[in-house]
């Protein structure tokens, strides 16, 4: 037996898929200092603790002996590993999470600039992935020709989750918050002077990004 639906009840229902769909999007609103004005933080639809800042500060972490060479960072999807080699030595190698809720991208890709906190929201809320995250810390948002700017993906730390290992972001890569400050503390552009989010130039390049590999099945 067929179901047959007035006309306004299928566009109604469409446009609701789309409002739904478009609600995906990551928006980052950053910032210098630390909000103290924001007391909660929603990940998927459910409360999650937002921590001080005192749980934010990384100490700066030098590399033992001089390294050599340029700067670049792999992202392994299918092992959810960061790698980070400075020529031919391997300097970092950090658990993540990369994409489940939206997918992270593949390719080579240059860090345009870097934040010490901000401000992310998106998901739907009727698809239980809203999130809602104030002071997400040490942010290293990268693109390429193909993937602009303005997608927002980035490596960054992590409060809201600790199942590193296994895909749990909307498109970024996730980190411990210590390991993002240990390598946020490393990539370029480097913070000059009290700028402590900096943005790539000519003179202070972003560091490279290769993203590659499958995400495993969650």
């Amino acid at each position: 037996m067929k179901l047959w639906l007035p006309s306004f009840v299928v566009i109604f229902f469409s446009l609701f898929i789309i409002s739904e769909t478009n609600k995906n999007i990551t928006l980052a609103q950053p910032q210098e200092e630390f909000d103290y004005v924001s007391s909660s933080a929603i990940f998927n639809n459910s409360p999650v603790p937002l921590p001080s800042q005192i749980a934010f500060e990384t100490p700066i972490r030098r590399v033992l002996g001089e390294t050599q060479g340029e700067k670049r960072i792999y992202v392994d999807l299918t092992n959810q590993r960061v790698y980070a080699y400075q020529g031919d030595t391997l300097v970092h190698n950090f658990l993540v999470s990369t994409g489940k809720w939206g997918r992270t991208p593949t390719g080579t890709f240059r860090i345009w600039g870097k934040n010490r906190y901000a401000k992310m929201s998106g998901g739907s809320k009727a698809l239980h992935t809203y999130y809602y995250l104030p002071n997400v810390p040490y942010i290293m948002w990268f693109s390429n020709d193909q993937v602009a700017a303005s997608r927002g993906f980035s490596l960054h730390g992590t409060y809201w989750h600790d199942n590193f290992g296994r895909p749990m972001s909307h498109g970024c890569v996730n980190m411990k918050t210590e390991e993002a400050g240990i390598l946020y503390n490393w990539t370029d552009p480097l913070p000059q002077s009290s700028n402590t989010s900096p943005r790539a130039t000519t003179d202070n390049p972003g560091t490279l990004v290769v993203i590659y590999g499958k995400t495993p099945a969650s």
